[in-house]
């Protein structure tokens, strides 16, 4: 499978750049303080798949899936925080949480494909 070809990886890519722009306009002390830390967790879903698809062993290619999965995680916390600390509106952080729900089902499903068959 080609890497451009990976569902799961280009939902990523664009949750990644979706949440860059957003934070992009926030005060630089927002930036600073939530705003890279959501911007790096978001950016490391898609970073660990792709790192996972140039593995060879299917092992590690799990490994990083399994990476992936605790950035997406960690991304929804920093997204509950933003909202909670007023920096994105709940339209913004219902939006951006559908897509994260979905990385996460697909991202649960590809992790059951991989092994030895």
């Amino acid at each position: 499978m080609k890497l451009e070809d990976f569902v799961v990886y280009n939902l990523a890519m664009d949750l990644g750049d979706v949440v860059y722009n957003l934070v992009i306009a926030w005060s630089i002390f927002d930036k600073d303080t939530i705003g890279k830390q959501l911007v790096r967790s978001t950016d490391s879903i898609a970073a660990n798949l792709s790192e996972g698809m140039g593995r060879y062993h299917y092992k590690d290619r799990k490994n990083f899936c399994y990476y992936s999965r605790g950035s997406l995680f960690e991304t929804k916390t920093w997204l509950q925080k933003a909202k909670n600390r007023n920096l994105i509106d709940e339209v913004t952080f219902v939006k951006i949480m559908e897509d994260v729900v979905l990385i996460g089902v697909k991202l649960n499903n590809y992790i059951k494909t991989i092994g030895p068959h």
